[in-house]
């Protein structure tokens, strides 16, 4: 079997097989093999991600033969591997496209004499005719391909030639517009995920961490990854304890624990702890990799209007030979009953809807709004309901350092600068504000302290010069870790957060050393895209917030929030998202921070703003790839108007073709030009769906 291990727990077994090595055969046949083998309660596959779960009874000796098994199994038909060296063009960004049919179509009907055209035309049916009689013999399904046989048969005992020609012409012609609109939307979204180079942290060879390019990661070397950071390197973890997510590779949104010697992969994120990874497969490998595995999950999650869509489609096909019965009893003609075939409803709808899909994906990253998925657009166009995480997601992403206040034995350099040795370790706005301005003053620093730890929306702790030092929140200091303030001090703290600050509290040795503010000022547009949200039908706009109730309730006045929710630690937000998600009214969750990600995973859609922590942007459904909050309307004028249109698009389909179908039987349209025009309208509707949704000036584009 080709893959690997992810988890192997008495009674729970996930696997992770290579994308493609496993088809629905394959896993029937893998399925049944395992059920043999132990007593199954539960077993599933996701052919596009390769994950296997297997769910049995526990005992040693099935878990023994359970490995067993899997591990020697081999498909029927052997397949390559696909984990080589991985290139651009499996992300589809060269992929030929199918010959344009349009060229060979008139170059036929314009130049070869008609036998020709006749003798070409039956061969052009051929794989057509066989793939359709596979279909109903081997696989007793009357389903499209059927359909489309039945309906070229028909034409070929009619002994009309042209028809049979227009036909084939049109089943090329959309397979090629199909491919095309496919081809352009992978390329985009593989561009916009490639985005820029990012730097990671290694250990030189006296054991000191420092930043280098991703490109200039080797294999062998230890990547440091802490609480929040993208994992950019396969590898094996040689040191340290984290909690991993890897929704992103599995689906699971629980994270999973990884401790020396367990396997850790590209694109996931660590949500606590530190770790260290020996790396075996390094930069644009592992990168590209992760990116291919995001495109594949994201042409799989599909709206649940595009399955429906597909579900009907499918139910179509048995009453167009149900219907070609009937005419036959009624009517005793088996040609007149054969123009039933030549008219279906299935081919327009399972074309029109993953087109749609695809091209609001594609318009929505033009537009810098990265939708992971087809479902996605479903639930932005419905939800009610949009929750708001305030700093870095309302403010503005880029908070600047305002003051610093030390206290003895303390300077200003000599906190600032130890804040800033400690800031650096994590992604955070408000860190990085702090790494920068000690950046721009010239306050460089030796790495004295000893390893960082991140304390979930909180702070940091750490060890430096043999005393400990605790950097973060007024609730890390001053309620969980016992630091007290002086009258002074806590004056102090009142100035600043009345004039709107955000404070930092730094205490070393157990006395507090700096009190150090940060401004942030609100994002351009924030109040006029919270205005278009409601014209556009969102019914509750929320900020959620850790901040003291006086400075939250300025703040969402001044934002135009009439809900807010103030003092919230990261588990009460997610409990209170919980609570909004069971009301059934749909919530999209807006934040940027680590703090953020469980209620991220939580909300119907969870969107993350392209500079916030990796892992926000990695638990999250959607992303405002420029930053920008006006995104939102962009988003959700978007999915309406997809999912408005998909339902056009369904009605011309049924109108249409219901209106051909009785032209037909009664003999007012001809066979040829029957299918001419049946073929025009799935081209008409498929090209439709491909067409532009939103327009340049539209006021929500515009705040």
């Amino acid at each position: 079997m080709e893959g690997w291990l992810l988890t192997n727990l008495r009674g729970r077994l996930r696997l992770r097989l290579t994308p493609g090595y496993l088809d629905a055969e394959g896993f029937e046949r893998l399925t049944s093999r395992v059920m043999k083998t132990v007593n199954v309660k539960y077993c599933s596959f996701n052919r596009l991600s390769g994950s296997l779960l297997v769910i049995y009874e526990y005992s040693e000796k099935a878990q023994n033969d359970l490995l067993s098994l899997i591990q020697s199994y081999r498909p029927l038909t052997p397949r390559p591997a696909p984990w080589g060296d991985v290139t651009v063009f499996e992300a589809g960004e060269e992929t030929p496209l199918p010959p344009n049919p349009v060229y060979g179509y008139l170059i036929r009907r314009l130049l070869l004499p008609w036998p020709l055209r006749a003798v070409l035309n039956v061969i052009q049916a051929i794989p057509y005719l066989l793939k359709g009689l596979h279909m109903l013999v081997a696989k007793h399904s009357l389903c499209v391909e059927v359909l489309d046989a039945s309906a070229l048969s028909v034409c070929l005992l009619r002994r009309d030639f042209n028809s049979a020609g227009t036909l084939l012409f049109f089943f090329s012609l959309s397979t090629y517009l199909e491919a095309w609109t496919r081809r352009r939307s992978i390329m985009g979204l593989f561009k916009s995920l490639a985005g820029p180079e990012e730097k990671v942290w290694i250990l030189d060879d006296q054991g000191q961490e420092k930043q280098i390019p991703e490109s200039q990661v080797k294999e062998g070397q230890s990547i440091v990854v802490r609480s929040g950071g993208l994992i950019p390197v396969d590898g094996v973890v040689f040191e340290g304890l984290a909690m991993v997510n890897q929704a992103s590779m599995t689906g699971e949104p629980l994270p999973v624990r990884r401790e020396k010697g367990g396997s850790v992969f590209a694109g996931t994120a660590v949500e606590e702890g530190r770790i260290v990874i020996k790396a075996t497969k390094v930069g644009r490998n592992s990168r590209i990799r992760s990116i291919i595995e995001y495109i594949r999950e994201s042409e799989g999650s599909k709206a649940g209007v595009q399955g429906r869509a597909e579900r009907l489609a499918d139910g179509i096909v048995p009453f167009n030979f149900i219907l070609f019965a009937l005419v036959f009893l009624i009517t005793r003609d088996p040609f007149r009953a054969g123009n039933v075939l030549l008219v279906d409803y299935s081919c327009a709808i399972r074309l029109s809807t993953p087109l749609a899909v695809l091209s609001a994906m594609r318009e929505g990253n033009d537009r810098k709004v990265l939708i992971k998925g087809g479902r996605y657009l479903e639930e932005l166009a419905l939800a009610k309901i949009m929750c708001f995480d305030k700093t870095g997601t309302l403010t503005e992403a880029k908070p600047k350092l305002k003051s610093v206040t030390p206290y003895p034995p303390f300077t200003r350099n000599e906190a600032f600068r130890l804040a800033a040795c400690l800031e650096e370790h994590f992604p955070h706005p408000v860190g990085r504000a702090v790494v920068a301005q000690a950046k721009a003053e010239g306050l460089g620093h030796e790495e004295e302290h000893t390893h960082v730890d991140y304390v979930l929306a909180h702070g940091i702790s750490s060890t430096w010069r043999g005393k400990k030092v605790l950097l973060g929140s007024r609730h890390f200091l001053l309620e969980d870790s016992g630091i007290h303030l002086t009258e002074s001090q806590q004056a102090e703290t009142e100035k600043m957060t009345e004039d709107g600050s955000s404070v930092i509290y730094m205490a070393v040795d157990g006395k507090l050393a700096a009190l150090i503010a940060i401004e942030d000022s609100l994002r351009p547009g924030v109040r006029e895209t919270i205005n278009h949200l409601h014209g556009l039908g969102v019914e509750r706009t929320i900020m959620l917030t850790g901040d003291v109730e006086p400075s939250a309730r300025a703040m969402a006045k001044k934002m135009g929030f009439v809900e807010y929710k103030s003092e919230l630690l990261p588990d009460h937000k997610a409990g209170y998202l919980k609570q909004l998600v069971a009301t059934g009214d749909g919530v999209i969750m807006v934040g940027d921070g680590l703090n953020d990600s469980a209620a991220l995973s939580l909300a119907d859609v969870g969107v993350a703003l392209s500079d916030g922590s990796e892992l926000a942007k990695d638990v999250a459904n959607v992303q405002l790839l420029g930053g920008r909050i006006q995104g939102l309307a962009v988003a959700r004028l978007l999915s309406q108007r997809t999912m408005a249109r998909m339902k056009e698009n369904f009605a011309v389909i049924v109108g249409f073709n219901t209106a051909l179908l009785a032209l037909g039987l009664f003999g007012v349209l001809g066979p040829s030009l029957t299918t001419a025009l049946h073929n025009a309208m799935t081209v008409y509707v498929a090209y439709r769906g491909t067409r532009p949704y939103l327009h340049a000036r539209e006021p929500e584009l515009e705040a």
